[in-house]
């Protein structure tokens, strides 16, 4: 064989492994980023199971704010049907849109039990409640860290997907990059909410 033949194939085996090395990256990289989101899923599943005991605490003092209640139960309903669509596609602008979206209306819902809360000395004072609002402040925390984390985690894996050279690869194959959760976007969304008596 001649000297342009080797030259040529020994060529072609170094841009397969390095194909296959930015593959075997992407790989790594998406599984990493799903299961940063997979911890968002356990914390927003810890939140969505502490709901009904705190609806239920609430219940007995505050029989006239059913509407309060009925609210925080709905929200959590969509909550948890988010999270699920969520669940299966994860990186996807939509879902993670509508995560986001649906656990804000969980959130100012739970803001608005806790501010009704606040007026009935009784539930204020039980045990049980101010166990489960320190267990929901907690959470919200966790949450918020394992926001933080997927968010960083879908920057490194954007940032390996989109540049060049790696973004032949990641295009050939597929490796579109993923969506980050966002705050919501309208100022009417972002603005604080008015609570009055």
């Amino acid at each position: 064989m001649d000297m342009q033949l080797w030259v040529g194939v020994l060529l072609l085996v170094a841009v397969a492994l390095w194909a296959m090395a930015v593959y075997n990256r992407l790989v790594q990289l998406r599984n990493r980023t799903a299961n940063a989101f997979g911890q968002i899923d356990v914390q927003l599943k810890r939140r969505h199971d502490l709901v009904p005991n705190l609806v239920e605490v609430a219940r007995g003092y505050l029989q006239h704010e059913a509407s309060t209640l009925q609210a925080v139960i709905a929200a959590r309903g969509q909550a948890q049907g988010a999270a699920s669509n969520a669940r299966q596609h994860v990186g996807d602008a939509a879902a993670l849109g509508a995560l986001a979206a649906a656990e804000g209306v969980l959130g100012s819902s739970l803001g608005r039990l806790m501010v009704v809360a606040e007026a009935y000395p009784e539930l204020k004072a039980d045990a049980t409640m101010q166990s489960l609002s320190e267990e929901l402040t907690s959470t919200e925390n966790r949450i918020g860290f394992a926001r933080q984390a997927f968010n960083d985690q879908v920057l490194e894996f954007n940032n390996e997907a989109t540049q060049f050279p790696a973004l032949i690869v990641a295009r050939l194959l597929g490796f579109a990059p993923a969506a980050m959760l966002e705050a919501t976007r309208s100022e009417a969304e972002r603005a604080a909410p008015q609570v009055k008596f």
